[in-house]
């Protein structure tokens, strides 16, 4: 998922930094279990305090050391930057591009950036490439606080780990020098997760006439030229997979890694589809799939839920609606340029850590994704608001956006309920597949047919 959007900042509350072994979210892996595959004799120095392992640096060290920061839109906020320069003095300059622009960007420029705030699909086109540095998770005091998803791609114990591009396969490497993604969690990091969401359709209840059940929805005549899906291509395909799963056309071995064929039979559904009149447009941007769906040009389609929101946040129904063959999901993390050193290193290290430790947490949270280290998150929101975000439960009072709009009031629960129950049933991950280049050029083909 990809977007230019910004929100503002939020209130946030004392924070408290009790050590969880257990949270709402699901277990939370202690670091030493986690980094075991690092070494018996590691893990042992650092349990026994032979290796401290979490520097603290002063502040005045890093005041005014200035990192350079690029993503996408979703996470690149400025408020996150003025927090980040209030608490630790540390300069961020931040540059906001589309997927696409991103993955480009990482491979070819590498010395244009510090810090490559990027998603998983997008790390496993970008880390072998040598650009960018492992990370050691001795230095991250609240790694363990990271939700189990991106340590061995299970929400619980239980869970069934989902197709495509799962954080965790991407997540860790042997060994610092490595650009070969282990097997196993390490005490190697590619990107230190910070942001995720369960995705689904967004619909108009007010003019789709009847229930949303399944993602083959989109494609019901009913819809015909009111119906959108997103074109970006790597997402996109993945959108379609799901549609034609549902709808019984195709049954894939892996949706997140199509072969020719199944790419090729996913396309043609698209282009019928098309040639039939079924789409109204193909959006890119946040701001695109919002006017759509406020104008009811468009009355189902592909959505980001912090357009959901802003589409209900000028009085117009909208829903984020949970279907039955469950959600395609996406997660980014923070990673470190192969070129960062010394004190720049350092701030870079403090400040990963601090992203961690709550304050950002609970503002991704308010705009309707999920925090990586959810406990650190959750002392900084209220009861209410984490009832609402995290726990299913019905809204006690206003649930306010970052920026202290009213999002919702009393009464309301959020679409798809609890965390466990949207990130519990993720169907598949956003995906680099071995076919990578055949599927754009198909994804293209369709999209100028």
């Amino acid at each position: 998922m990809t977007q230019q959007y910004d929100e503002p900042s939020s209130q946030a509350s004392t924070p408290a930094s009790a050590e969880a072994t257990s949270t709402s979210s699901g277990p939370v892996l202690s670091r030493r279990g986690l980094i075991k595959a690092a070494g018996a004799a590691s893990a042992a120095a650092v349990g026994s305090g032979a290796i401290t392992g979490f520097p603290m640096i002063w502040a005045q060290n890093i005041k005014n050391v200035t990192l350079r920061q690029f993503g996408t839109g979703v996470s690149n906020l400025n408020d996150i930057a003025k927090k980040a320069k209030e608490d630790l003095g540390i300069n961020l300059q931040l540059t906001a591009l589309d997927s696409d622009a991103v993955a480009q960007r990482a491979v070819t420029q590498p010395n244009s950036y510090d810090i490559a705030d990027i998603e998983y699909w997008i790390c496993k086109k970008v880390f072998p490439a040598g650009v960018m540095q492992p990370m050691d998770v001795q230095r991250l005091k609240n790694f363990d606080k990271i939700s189990p998803l991106f340590i061995t791609g299970k929400l619980t114990p239980d869970s069934q780990i989902a197709q495509g591009t799962a954080p965790h396969t991407v997540g860790f490497v042997e060994s610092q020098d490595s650009k070969t993604f282990a097997k196993s969690p390490t005490q190697w990091m590619t990107l230190i997760p910070t942001i995720y969401n369960a995705d689904t359709l967004g619909i108009r209840p007010d003019l789709v006439g009847r229930e949303i059940t399944s993602w083959a929805d989109i494609m019901d005549p009913a819809f015909k030229g009111r119906a959108s899906i997103l074109n970006i291509p790597a997402i996109g395909i993945m959108d379609a997979a799901m549609i034609a799963e549902a709808s019984g056309k195709i049954k894939y071995g892996d949706k997140g890694n199509m072969t020719r064929d199944e790419i090729d039979q996913t396309i043609a559904m698209l282009m019928e589809a098309k040639k039939n009149g079924q789409f109204r447009a193909f959006w890119k941007s946040f701001d695109e799939s919002v006017n759509l769906m406020a104008s009811g040009e468009v009355v189902i389609q592909s959505m980001w839920s912090p357009a959901v929101a802003a589409v209900r946040s000028r009085g117009i129904a909208c829903k984020y609606q949970p279907l039955k063959e469950g959600y395609r999901a996406w997660g980014g993390g923070l990673g470190l340029a192969k070129h960062l050193s010394g004190l720049e290193l350092d701030a870079a290290y403090e400040y990963i850590d601090w992203y961690l430790s709550g304050w950002v947490g609970a503002y991704l949270n308010r705009q309707g994704y999920y925090s990586a280290a959810p406990s650190t998150a959750q002392k900084f929101m209220s009861a209410d608001e984490w009832g609402y975000w995290m726990e299913g439960k019905p809204a006690q009072g206003d649930i306010l956006s970052p920026e202290g709009k009213v999002m919702e009031t009393a009464g309301a629960v959020r679409d798809g309920g609890s965390y466990e129950e949207r990130m519990g049933h993720v169907a598949c991950w956003n995906s680099v597949m071995d076919e990578n280049k055949y599927m754009i050029r198909k994804w293209n083909e369709f999209i100028v047919s």
